[in-house]
């Protein structure tokens, strides 16, 4: 174990650093030094933004038009989104050195495009017009011309403030899994306080009499973020975060749902109806559909924010889901959520690009690096990549069926499914406390009624030929194997999935780095050893193979999609791999296996027996 860790040690400073070259997890609003921000201000220059009040039919979305004129225009020119509108150096916490001088901007953007995007001729005419898309984020918004580029940013002029009609409205409902199999649990994001507002779900089953389920409310201010830029540019308030409980509900039911906030006055604010289909019972025998992927991040599509094509797959993945949202039933989001690092604003952008899909089935979700690392606060990792988070965005955010939110492991069930969800961000290894979660995940399942048993984690803790895995020496996640493979093998762990890695990689069924079959695509009869995909292609920067493909790594692609699980019945069940770009099958292959399969004594998988009679 000692030798095993100084391993591990080493790997963590060519890893880590290999994983971030080519842009991984560098959030572009991070590279505007804003807190450089000087004055330049000038008489001749306009920022005209309109239409000054969005969102009158209830939109949470709205486009936006930016004018604005220059006489001095140059190529790196850019104008910002500030949100809230009220951006000078009023707003920002007094600095520790009386020398230093406070600055005069201390909150990054929320997006930002170039003035000549769209506008060729901007620097011989001065003049140009930027469209915004632009999502409720609780506050109002003012748009700011800057000359310098990015790194020496110059103010030249101000827009006018713009607002939606009712900023504080419930937005972006994120529905999950509550801790029994016929509870479904709705989190949203809204402006209104407890002091202010009730707030609530209406619900019930379609066409018939609604009720209403009271929620909890959580918020967090500066002081809970670990460091920067979470903690200084990157700061923006979250707002309240809401989660209601819905329980005892009937199976294969569709329910319609909003959320409510009941004023001090007596009146209420509403959000616009939506609609899921309640769980089937454990074990039931039906049409069963799983998404499954990692390390997707947000795109925006208004353009704003490419430095680098930061996030490419993102907006394409989640399209493709939205379009095949009628045959999905649940989702899962393996961590590396929203790519945030520290900017907060960006977790509202995230959450409003996934509310076509969170709002109408469940978005179970895995804490990854990117939600997680920061030094000294008790994660696994002594990385910076949370951006200063240190966890508490993604477990405030999104809603998930674990003991402690702090501690991201959980087991959920739908169907013929039982998922047991790791936190590769805390540790994992024999002796541990979520080593002892795992097993327990892994052992209390009754496979003759969840015949399908998934393992999900966002670091490989198995199988992978990423370069920076091949360059540390055994193709995974130092000592990830080698403290579960035990665990996947007694318990007949069906397959395997991670992120991390930003490619698509799938194994044989393997057993102690050894294909325990020559099949490739059709596995039947007995369990003999699990299957291990890398699904982290589904939007961040693509993750290099090594030149070495290893006899275990039965289909490998460089491209960017996600995995779908259709379970026909307790025998049969078929797995796809998709293409973001237009949602073609590019790898699949099917599991066929009976009950007394699953119970058939396989290599360090059997049950003890006696010979007496």
């Amino acid at each position: 174990m000692e030798q095993s860790f100084r391993l591990f040690t080493i790997f963590l400073i060519l890893g880590s650093a290999c994983a971030h070259i080519g842009g991984f997890g560098e959030q572009p609003l991070s590279k505007i030094a804003i807190e450089k921000t000087t004055l330049n201000l000038h008489d001749s220059a306009s920022v005209k933004a309109f239409p000054p009040v969005i969102g009158l039919q209830g939109e949470d979305t709205q486009w936006v038009t930016v004018a604005l004129e220059y006489p001095n225009p140059a190529a790196d020119d850019w104008v910002g989104v500030f949100s809230p509108a009220k951006f000078n150096s009023a707003t920002c916490p007094p600095v520790d050195d009386p020398e230093e001088q406070k600055p005069y901007i201390c909150s990054a953007p929320i997006k930002y495009k170039y003035a000549k995007d769209s506008n060729p001729d901007y620097t011989n005419t001065g003049k140009a017009s930027l469209k915004f898309l632009l999502i409720n984020q609780r506050a109002d918004f003012s748009f700011a011309l800057f000359s310098g580029g990015l790194s020496n940013p110059k103010l030249v002029a101000v827009s006018n403030f713009i607002s939606f009609a009712n900023p504080k409205a419930p937005v972006y409902p994120r529905l999950a899994q509550g801790k029994s199999w016929n509870e479904m649990t709705v989190t949203w994001t809204s402006g209104y306080d407890i002091n202010e507002a009730i707030p609530f779900v209406e619900w019930g089953i379609m066409g018939e009499l609604r009720t209403r389920a009271p929620a909890g409310t959580l918020t967090f201010d500066r002081s809970s973020m670990c460091g920067s830029p979470a903690r200084t540019v990157g700061w923006r308030d979250p707002g309240f975060i809401h989660t209601s409980f819905l329980k005892n509900l009937w199976p294969n039911v569709v329910y319609i749902y909003r959320m409510g906030h009941r004023l001090v006055d007596g009146s209420f604010i509403w959000s616009k109806f939506y609609s899921f289909r309640s769980s089937p019972y454990p074990g039931q025998d039906s049409l069963q559909r799983v998404i499954i992927f990692g390390d997707m991040g947000k795109g925006e599509r208004d353009g704003s924010n490419e430095y680098s094509n930061y996030q490419p797959g993102a907006l394409n993945t989640t399209d493709q889901i939205i379009k095949d949202l009628n045959n999905i039933d649940i989702v899962f989001h393996i961590g590396d959520l929203s790519y945030a690092n520290g900017y907060i604003s960006q977790w509202d952008q995230f959450t409003s690009q996934v509310e076509p899909i969170a709002s109408t089935v469940p978005y179970m979700v895995g804490s990854g690096n990117h939600e997680r690392d920061w030094p000294d606060s008790g994660s696994f990792y002594d990385q910076n990549d949370s951006g200063g988070e240190c966890g508490v965005l993604a477990e405030t955010m999104f809603y998930v069926p674990a003991e402690n939110r702090a501690k991201f492991w959980y087991s959920t069930d739908y169907g013929m499914f039982r998922f047991c969800v790791a936190d590769t961000e805390h540790d994992w290894r024999e002796g541990s406390e979520q080593y002892k979660f795992i097993e327990n995940c892994l052992a209390s399942v009754d496979r003759q009624k969840q015949p399908w048993l998934i393992f999900l984690a966002h670091r490989v803790l198995g199988y992978s030929s990423n370069w920076w895995y091949g360059q540390e020496g055994s193709f995974e996640e130092p000592m990830g194997r080698e403290s579960l493979q035990k665990l996947w093998q007694k318990y007949k762990v069906d397959i395997a999935f991670y992120g991390h890695v930003h490619n698509y990689e799938r194994s044989c069924p393997i057993y102690q780095n050894q294909c325990v079959t020559s099949e490739k695509s059709h596995f039947s009869g007995t369990f003999k050893g699990t299957i291990h995909v890398v699904v982290g292609g589904a939007g961040s920067h693509l993750s290099d193979f090594s030149q070495v493909k290893p006899n275990w790594s039965i289909y490998r692609d460089y491209d960017y999609g996600f995995v779908k699980l259709t379970a026909f019945n307790h025998t049969s069940l078929l797995f796809e791999y998709k293409k973001s770009s237009d949602s073609s099958v590019h790898d699949s292959f099917t599991v066929s296996r009976d009950y007394t399969d699953v119970l058939a004594c396989v290599h360090d998988s059997c049950e003890p027996t006696t010979a007496a009679s």
